[in-house]
């Protein structure tokens, strides 16, 4: 009598009951079985996929001996498998299953035969292994063909010495050295072969000559170019909120500007259609990565959002977005490193290695923080891309610091520049730095029945107080004029606190605590005053005072500030000098709506206060940071700026067959001659060019703001020869070409002349008591100083 184990007739009864787990444990195996044969032969029965490795063969061959080992491993246990369940099931075929049966608890229909089973499993042991033999004759094979392959092409994969490719040889033996430095390099293909360090080098890279033997059509094919869509206003803002996210509150500020100012968008973008009538606009892919908000960047701005911190950024970032999406151009937003890599194609690793996809993008807008973020994960494509990067900077970066070389060699280096970009494509809050382009930001635009009502509600004695941080309280002094304003008015404060006055706040201060913004608009419309104790520096508030019906009382620095003498401009790439809080308020408003006086003079204060009290303005803003004005900026920067196309003039110190400049019939500066053809492509247009000899020790920026002129850096190229100086009436002994962001200039000791051998350090920037720089101006429109009067 044959004895069976109870606990294996218990188990083939189960499966043979139920069923389904039997047929998941068989449909399993042979899923089990066909992956491991696809992972095993590599891409030999399938397509490349877009992520597959370029060098397929390498992977076909490696491992062989270890496939057909584990095939063999597999066939084995399945033939022992079908064994001893041929035993169990016979065993339980004679007894419990007719008995299960004969009882009804199942249909006999639902129940195939033990032997039906195990035909099953011996068919897919048999399968496995036929394939095992069919795996091991294809990698002899393919052995045997890579073995002929690397014999005819060992030759054929030395670094060649090609004249166009210098470095070749030399990024060779790096990649020798170093290529497992990245994994970015073996998602590519390289796996320490001279042949995989060469197509590498010649397909993902560019620095060796195309390899002959290799399929140029495949690998050289560039991606067919989406037609173009024209740009179309939009009027529904609500799936830019959509895309701006949520989860910060930084994000959250954002969003609550963008609903309030949406009436003022859709009016704004209605006025500039009627203004540009048919002109074709393009729309843009473009990506908005807001690099200070990501988390690898510290995110400092979005805690501090409902304590008082500063919240310039945000408004500026707020309206940019606006801009751009009711302009019409399609928007991807960002905030977080992994977006951004996703958004790019930048392939797994180090950041080594350029993109896996040609960038999808025509434009990208981000700040310092992301500029570094991308050029630490886009590798060789960040330069390659880097023409269509556009760079949030809110105090602007000069020539001098932006030119690595020079900037390092010249004392200019700083943690904030030397990023070798167009200094166009720097964008500034306010337009303090012509070599950079003024991007700025919106108020609240009334029309001229709010104008009305705030003049009738404006209370006389009233003054708010531009600081909610407390830090900004503790200024040394300001008891003194504190003190000499609460004799003429009550004076308001917004200084955040949690549980307790802030004690840096006077007791005569009416605090209202943090307010949120429209309680804050509210606030300034009754008052009569908004004063500055001297920071922050150039925020958006006072403009909003101004919009609002105030008077803005600032103090005038003496001496100036700048990163010489003021810690908070230490390390930013710029030598600007301010000489108070808001240089824009001071000089492109200025007086009844900015009043600037210095502080530390007791009477001068208190006669400002007497002449304010008494003066009477209008609410006002500057069109320039109306949202039609914002929208007509971008629109020309995005329809005129091209940072990728060089327009390659003549060399310095080339002569034209023709001079393009006739000198002004008072003899003081140049002009462009009407009879000379145009610079094709020219942005702005060069008509619109007056150069000027500055005065010794004089940068472009004030000698053309002298002339009621703007120094526009984009026409230094046409000033920069030998030409210029002749038609000024210049008498130049001799004529040299330097790196120096002053040049063109005439050095008066010695009457000699310097032109600009580095297209990237021409600067309106920069003085010196040696030279008489030539500098480029144009005119501007009213009441826009970054575009001149055709430049739309």
């Amino acid at each position: 009598m044959i004895t069976v184990n109870p606990d294996g007739k218990i188990m083939v009864r189960r499966c043979l009951v139920t069923l389904r787990p039997f047929r998941l444990f068989v449909l399993g195996i042979g899923f089990f079985s066909l992956c491991f044969l696809m992972t095993s032969l590599g891409g030999q029965f399938s397509a490349r996929r877009p992520g597959d490795s370029p060098f397929t063969i390498r992977t076909e061959v490696m491992g062989g001996p270890e496939s057909r080992g584990v095939l063999r491993k597999m066939s084995d246990l399945l033939e022992l498998m079908v064994k001893r369940m041929d035993t169990l099931a016979r065993l339980e075929n004679s007894s419990e299953l007719h008995r299960a049966a004969g009882e009804g608890r199942f249909a006999l229909d639902r129940l195939p035969a033990g032997t039906g089973l195990m035909e099953r499993i011996q068919a897919i042991a048999q399968n496995v292994s036929d394939i095992a033999v069919k795996v091991d004759q294809i990698l002899r094979h393919s052995l045997l063909l890579h073995s002929k392959v690397s014999e005819g092409r060992r030759d054929q994969c030395e670094a060649p010495s090609d004249p166009k490719f210098p470095d070749c040889s030399g990024k060779v033996e790096w990649m020798r050295a170093r290529w497992t430095s990245d994994p970015c390099y073996a998602f590519f293909g390289v796996d320490g072969t001279e042949c995989s360090f060469l197509i590498y080098l010649s397909e993902v890279e560019w620095f060796c000559p195309p390899l002959p033997w290799r399929n140029q059509t495949a690998t050289r094919r560039a991606p067919k170019p989406l037609p173009k869509v024209q740009a179309v206003f939009r009027s529904n803002l609500s799936h830019l909120l959509e895309l701006m996210g949520s989860g910060k509150e930084s994000l959250i500020f954002m969003k609550k500007r963008t609903k309030r100012f949406t009436a003022q968008w859709v009016l704004a973008a209605q006025r500039l259609a009627q203004k540009l009538g048919g002109v074709r606009r393009d729309q843009k892919q473009i990506l908005v990565h807001i690099g200070f908000l990501t988390e690898e960047s510290g995110d400092v701005f979005s805690p501090r959002v409902l304590k008082g911190g500063p919240l310039g950024e945000m408004v500026q970032w707020a309206d940019i977005l606006a801009a751009l999406y009711v302009l019409g151009h399609g928007l991807r937003i960002t905030v977080s490193l992994k977006e951004l890599q996703s958004n790019l194609g930048v392939p797994p690793g180090r950041g080594n290695c350029p993109l896996t996809m040609p960038l999808p993008f025509d434009l990208i807008y981000t700040d310092y923080h992301g500029l570094q973020q991308m050029k630490q994960h886009m590798g060789l494509s960040f330069r390659k891309y880097r023409c269509r990067i556009r760079v949030i900077d809110t105090f602007g970066t000069e020539p001098a610091y932006n030119h690595e070389e020079y900037a390092t060699l010249h004392g200019y280096r700083t943690n904030w520049g030397y990023w070798n970009l167009n200094p166009k494509q720097f964008m500034t809050m306010f337009p303090h730095t012509p070599d950079n382009s003024f991007m700025g930001f919106v108020s609240e635009e009334l029309n001229e029945t709010e104008k009305q009502l705030i003049k009738d509600g404006k209370a006389s004695n009233m003054a708010v107080v531009y600081g909610k941080e407390a830090s900004i309280w503790k200024l040394q002094g300001k008891e003194k004029f504190l003190s000499i304003l609460n004799k003429y008015m009550e004076i308001h404060g917004t200084v955040y606190y949690e549980s307790q006055r802030p004690p840096e706040v006077p007791a005569f201060v009416k605090n209202h605590g943090l307010l949120p913004q429209p309680e804050f608009q509210q606030l300034l419309r009754k008052a009569k005053l908004f004063i500055g104790f001297g920071f922050p520096y150039e925020g958006p508030a006072p403009l909003e005072a101004i919009a609002n019906g105030c008077v803005f009382l600032q103090s005038r620095f003496s001496p100036p500030h700048s990163s010489l003498n003021h810690e908070f401009f230490r390390g930013k790439p710029t030598s600007r000098e301010v000489f108070s809080q808001h240089p824009y308020a001071e000089n492109f408003i200025g007086k009844p709506h900015v009043w600037t006086v210095d502080y530390n003079n007791s009477e001068e204060f208190e006669a400002a206060i007497q002449a304010i009290m008494t003066t009477q303005v209008d609410p006002y803003l500057p069109y320039e940071y109306t949202c039609e004005g914002m929208l007509e900026r971008i629109h020309a920067y995005i329809q005129h700026q091209d940072f990728c196309v060089d327009p390659a003039p003549a060399p310095p110190g080339a002569r034209a067959p023709q001079s393009p400049f006739i000198l002004a019939p008072n003899a003081t500066h140049l002009e462009w001659a009407h009879n000379t053809s145009l610079a094709p492509g020219a942005w702005p247009p060069v008509h619109s060019l007056r150069a000027w000899l500055a005065a010794t020790g004089r940068a472009c920026t004030d000698a053309c703001l002298d002339h009621g002129l703007i120094c526009e850096p984009s026409f230094f190229p046409f000033l920069n020869s030998q030409d210029a100086f002749q038609k000024l009436q210049v008498p130049c002994d001799g004529i040299e070409s330097e790196m120096n962001h002053l040049y063109p200039a005439f050095a008066q000791p010695g009457q000699e002349c310097f032109l600009q051998k580095e297209p990237l350090l021409f600067s309106c920037a920069g003085s010196s008591t040696k030279y008489r720089r030539l500098c480029p101006c144009r005119d501007f429109r009213k009441g826009q100083v970054a575009l001149c009067q055709d430049c739309l």
